[in-house]
Order: structure tokens, then C-alpha cells, then sequence
């Protein structure tokens, strides 16, 4: 075999292997998956509130223009979701409203709460920035604007009170 067609062949192998593993090439996930897997791995997944709060902040990064212009684009930005949202499995009987919510938000659903608010993080957790304002605690997660640190009139997530999702 000569050395040219040796290369053809390992490079064929190679692009072979990644597709059946699911990395890079041919593992093209439709905006409704991604959407789905944003939902699941952010969100407490028996709350639809929650998942809706996670969508439309999916949604609002989408519109932006400062991040990724698709769905799948957002959701797969590194450090941005949970580990592993693109790859780990999902067992969706653990979590029956998620793809429904996923398609409500593609459709146009947004959390009434949300406004422009890209950011969220775990409930609970309290950072030292001071250009964080919040707007809405649902779903195991705070979310928030960043905003300059004059115009943060909510420096501190409001607590939510049992069954309500208070501002």
C-alpha cells in the first residue's frame, strides 16, 4: 500500500470513529434536543417553572447577539451549562414535562419573571460580584442580570416561598 492512499485510509478510519462516538462529525442535535438537554441538567426537573426560566435564558443568549445564534450553540458553549449537557444521557422518566416545556420555549414561551436575564446559577450560592441583579429563584437556581453595580437594585436573590415563584 503506498503512503498516499495509507493516509486516505487512516483518515477515513479516523472520521469513521469519531461519528460512531458521537464527537464532532454527524452528532448534529435538532434545537429541540439541545433545548431539552439545557432543561434537564439545569433545571430541578419537577419544576416546569424552572425549565422555562432555563429556556428563556437559553433563548434571550440566542437573541443577543453577543453569544452562539442557535440553540445547540448556546447550550454546547464550554463552562457556560453543566458538564456533560451534550453528552450525558438523559432519562426522560425522571423528567415527563421536559420535552414539552423544550418545545413551548421554541415555540415562544418565556418566563414571565426572566425579561433579559442571561445568567443563572444554583440556588443558594452567593458570589462576591456586585453586578448582579436578580430577578427571579425557581427550579433549584437563581437568575440574574449583570448589570453596572449602580444600577443592581437586587443584589440578593429573593427567596422563594413554598408552591410561588415570588420576584
Amino acid at each position: 500500500m503506498n503512503l498516499n492512499l495509507k493516509a486516505r485510509v487512516c483518515l477515513t478510519l479516523a472520521a469513521a470513529a469519531l461519528v460512531l462516538s458521537g464527537c464532532g462529525f454527524g452528532s448534529r442535535m435538532s434545537e429541540q434536543e439541545c433545548m431539552e438537554r439545557a432543561m434537564y441538567f439545569e433545571s430541578n426537573r419537577s419544576s416546569r417553572d424552572g425549565m422555562i426560566a432555563v429556556g428563556s435564558v437559553v433563548m434571550n443568549r440566542v437573541q443577543s447577539g453577543q453569544y452562539p445564534r442557535s440553540v445547540c450553540g448556546v447550550v454546547a458553549q464550554k463552562n457556560q451549562f453543566a458538564p456533560g449537557v451534550m453528552k450525558r444521557k438523559m432519562n426522560l422518566k425522571t423528567a415527563p414535562q421536559v420535552r414539552e416545556a423544550a418545545r413551548s420555549v421554541l415555540r415562544g414561551e418565556r418566563h414571565p419573571l426572566i425579561g433579559n436575564a442571561m445568567f443563572f446559577h444554583t440556588a443558594g450560592h452567593r458570589f462576591p460580584y456586585d453586578n448582579m441583579h436578580y430577578v427571579l429563584v425557581t427550579g433549584g437556581n437563581a437568575f440574574y442580570e449583570k448589570r453596572r453595580n449602580y444600577l443592581v437594585t437586587r443584589p440578593v436573590p429573593p427567596q422563594p416561598i413554598e408552591g410561588i415563584t415570588r420576584r
